[in-house]
């Protein structure tokens, strides 16, 4: 089930990339909900919040490396981990992909979601899949995986 998830956000980012690049502008906004959210064509040539500028070798070797180990803890806990670890897991591998095949493919990332009122960088569907998967991922860290390690040691004592 988690590499379906793991496919549909994918086809998902990149199905949204490629209408943005068909019906926007580079850097043209354009409002969705007034005051609120925009799409807004940008090229992002660095990191989260543009850090990292132009450094691609480097972003899409360390997306290499941590992809890897994500597929291979999606792999090593695909029979009995809790739902919550493996969705977190399979929401910021997808969006990593998802950003890495624009990195390796073009050279950049391509956003287009613009919220307006907090004033937040621009961003795609691959970045809200990791950020949603790494905020369940800090929930599952401190309220569930230590009721897991509880009961698991709860039960080898009887």
């Amino acid at each position: 089930m988690y590499f379906f998830l793991i496919a549909f956000i994918i086809i998902l980012d990149q199905g949204a990339k490629q209408l943005a690049l068909s019906y926007l502008v580079l850097n043209q906004s354009i409002p969705l909900i007034k005051g609120m959210l925009n799409l807004s064509l940008t090229y992002n040539y660095g990191a989260a919040f543009s850090i990292l500028q132009n450094k691609q070798t480097f972003l899409i070797t360390i997306t290499i490396m941590v992809s890897g180990t994500i597929l291979f803890l999606l792999i090593k806990n695909i029979r009995d981990g809790h739902w919550s670890l493996m969705l977190s897991l399979a929401m910021v591998f997808a969006g990593g992909i998802g950003n890495l095949i624009d990195r390796i493919r073009i050279g950049y990332v391509i956003d287009y979601m613009e919220i307006k009122f907090i004033q937040f960088p621009v961003f795609n569907v691959a970045d809200m899949a990791v950020v949603s998967g790494s905020f369940l991922l800090v929930i599952y860290i401190l309220f569930v995986e230590g009721r897991i390690q509880k009961n698991k040691a709860g039960n080898h004592d009887r």
